[in-house]
């Protein structure tokens, strides 16, 4: 019996808000993280890519050398298929290793419109996506089918989306594979979570890669081990994750908050942690501590919740400098970046009140080093990249 579809009578759906994202990559990397049988690690794929784009379908194709053949176990509605490795889109993507955006399947001589003839189902909009296992060789590809909102075609976000999905996946899989861990495998994905987080506040991505680094360089020279300061480095561009529920009347206001517009503003630091808080990965643990303690002060005048001196964790109090120390240096919709030596003479003056005294310490020791990654990841040279 074949199955019918009218992709025209399909409900159309609206784009993914950042926050639903969010929710989306959490929800489908914890289970992937925990999943150790083959096959509903590809379910887990293939459902997470059709969520992330708004696809109507979306398959996990894999390459069998032996064969020289790319089959599929896990695809939305249609049955297990194997062809040969230069068949269609799929088939492409995966020689070429090229990404693949197709508004109209029909008018490309590259589509097989069998699948179409033998099933009833209309293809129209594509997009392939190779995927890469640790080593950079590509171990498959994800398809995605029939774009579900009102433009029925794909767009280069979507692109980027699903680009970081496949990142995420290829590895995942080879790990599952092999049964190795796959805590590696997320660093790009918490990078990437932490741009959109700041993204929302117009902020660049190189924002969370200067707190990054700072807080990996402060941690260091208070005495962490190197496995635990590069555990703070992954986890600090996830500290203000929570802005993604923050409204943008409050968000990108340029005057000063009211009372009322600051207690929104300061609940971002709830939320990142309500985000985070449940996870059992390290790294997403860690997270959640930088994202709830990062506004604390030592003398207890923080928030949210009014911790003082060591209470505050220390991966709290170090990621919270770096990220004064990088707001204060850059332009923000509500003020200028501030010289250097008002920013300096600033933690002078706040060192035992807002900040660990030993954090301003260690800071001002490897100002140097800090001058240098506040240069390599400027915004400036960011904005010249992208002309």
């Amino acid at each position: 019996m074949h199955e019918e579809h009218d992709f025209e009578q399909t409900k159309l759906k609206e784009e993914l808000i950042p926050e639903e994202m969010l929710k989306v990559i959490f929800n489908y990397t914890a289970l992937i993280a925990n999943e150790r049988v083959l096959e509903s690690v590809l379910i887990l794929m293939a459902d997470m890519g059709r969520e992330m784009i708004i696809a109507d379908r979306c398959t996990i194709w894999l390459i069998d050398e032996q064969k020289n053949e790319i089959y599929t176990t896990v695809a939305h509605g249609v049955p297990s298929i194997r062809v040969p490795l230069n068949t269609g889109f799929v088939g492409h993507a995966i020689q070429s290793g090229e990404n693949i955006i197709v508004k109209d399947a029909y008018e490309d001589t590259r589509f097989n419109p069998s699948s179409d003839l033998r099933t009833g189902y209309h293809t129209k909009s594509i997009i392939s996506v190779p995927f890469r296992n640790n080593e950079g060789k590509i171990i498959g590809a994800y398809q995605a089918v029939n774009k579900m909102t009102a433009s029925e075609m794909f767009t280069e976000k979507d692109l980027e989306y699903l680009t970081l999905a496949a990142s995420y996946s290829g590895k995942s899989l080879e790990s599952v594979m092999l049964t190795n861990e796959i805590e590696e495998t997320q660093k790009e994905i918490i990078m990437t979570m932490g741009e959109i987080g700041e993204s929302r506040s117009k902020e660049t991505g190189n924002h969370v890669k200067r707190v990054a680094e700072y807080s990996y360089i402060i941690a260091l020279e208070l005495g962490m081990n190197i496995e635990e300061a590069e555990l703070l480095k992954l986890a600090s561009p996830m500290h203000d994750i929570g802005k993604v529920a923050i409204p943008d009347s409050v968000l990108k206001k340029p005057g000063k908050l009211t009372d009322e517009e600051f207690d929104i503003m300061k609940s971002h630091t709830d939320i990142g942690y309500n985000l985070l808080k449940n996870s059992s990965r390290r790294i997403l643990k860690t997270a959640a501590i930088v994202a709830y303690e990062h506004h604390e002060k030592w003398n207890g005048r923080g928030y949210p919740q009014g911790l003082m001196g060591e209470d505050i964790h220390i991966y709290g109090r170090i990621t919270g400098l770096a990220d004064v120390f990088d707001a204060l240096g850059s332009d923000r919709v509500y003020k200028q970046a501030w010289e250097l030596d008002r920013i300096l003479n600033l933690f002078k003056e706040e060192r035992g009140q807002h900040f660990d005294p030993k954090v301003v310490d260690a800071f001002m020791k490897k100002l140097p080093d800090m001058i240098k990654v506040r240069d390599q990841y400027s915004d400036a040279r960011l904005n010249a990249a992208k002309e």
